[in-house]
């Protein structure tokens, strides 16, 4: 029986530490019956993933993507906010342009990015930077590897802070018009659950009206178990999602050694993720 889903993992093919097959195997280490490796803006780690995938873990293959609402994700009245999508078919010309765009936009700007703290004689390079990413989709948390070990900074969350990755040395990013993002994934075949849609602790968060304009437009669920949720937070998804008649997950949000949150740490209830895989008709689950 189904029992044990994970449904929001990274690997190194974003901002992971662990490879795709290492995340695989990890997931079957602790427990897991179902994992989802949902990397930012990529499939890189489907095949690879597929491949080293350990008898009896179901492999829901996804990504997450970066979408804003309003002006722009960084001024004006615009707020970052992310998509996961699952299931869906990677060469649907649309969406497969779609993620080829932001991937490419989330080289350059970890770029400028990298020649900022140089400019201000930060001793770090930018093939160190790549050398992290592992072949991987080049995000911040891989500058953020770089200052660690300069020792400019302890941790991960040090790093982004506003003293440097938060603000000092920002650079904004391309993200997707959530709404287009909602009718990509459909098109592909997929679903899409917002991710940590109350995550205060991150910044500005959405209002609910947008959610419902959302769900009408194809919206299938939200996640409420994240650790970035409060558990007021967690109660405000689901009784959200309730009345809009979505579904609720819940993931760990794993990303390796970046953070502390363990596999499994929050799940996905079986009915909600049968509900996905039913609704869903790109790729199937592995497993």
């Amino acid at each position: 029986m189904v029992t044990s889903i994970d449904l929001h993992c990274h690997s190194t093919a974003s901002d992971g530490t662990l490879t795709p097959a290492e995340l695989v195997r990890a997931g079957q280490a602790a427990g897991l019956d179902v994992l989802a490796i949902t990397d930012h803006d990529t499939t890189g780690g489907w095949v690879p993933a597929a491949a080293a995938r350990p008898e009896g873990l179901a492999l829901v293959r996804g990504a997450e993507l970066s979408c804003w609402w309003g002006e722009r994700a960084w001024g004006g009245q615009g707020i970052a906010l992310h998509l996961l999508a699952y299931l869906f078919d990677p060469a649907e010309p649309l969406l497969a342009a779609e993620l080829a765009r932001l991937r490419e936009d989330r080289e350059q700007r970890a770029e400028k990015i990298v020649a900022k703290l140089r400019a201000d004689g930060v001793p770090i390079s930018w093939p160190e930077v790549l050398e992290y990413a592992a072949g991987g989709s080049v995000g911040r948390p891989h500058i953020a590897q770089a200052l660690i070990r300069a020792g400019l900074v302890g941790t991960t969350t040090e790093a982004f802070a506003s003293a440097w990755l938060g603000a000092r040395y920002f650079v904004p990013k391309s993200d997707l018009d959530v709404f287009e993002a909602v009718r990509a994934v459909r098109e592909a075949g997929g679903v899409t659950v917002f991710a940590h849609p109350r995550a205060t602790v991150r910044g500005r968060v959405v209002p609910d009206r947008l959610i419902a304009e959302l769900a009408e437009a194809g919206l299938f669920g939200l996640e409420a178990d994240h650790e970035d949720h409060t558990p007021a937070e967690r109660e405000q998804v689901r009784e959200l999602a309730d009345q809009l008649g979505l579904a609720v997950t819940g993931s760990s949000d794993f990303h390796g050694t970046h953070k502390t949150v363990q596999l499994g740490a929050f799940r996905t209830a079986p009915e909600m993720y049968e509900k996905i895989v039913s609704a869903a008709t790109g790729v199937p689950v592995l497993g």
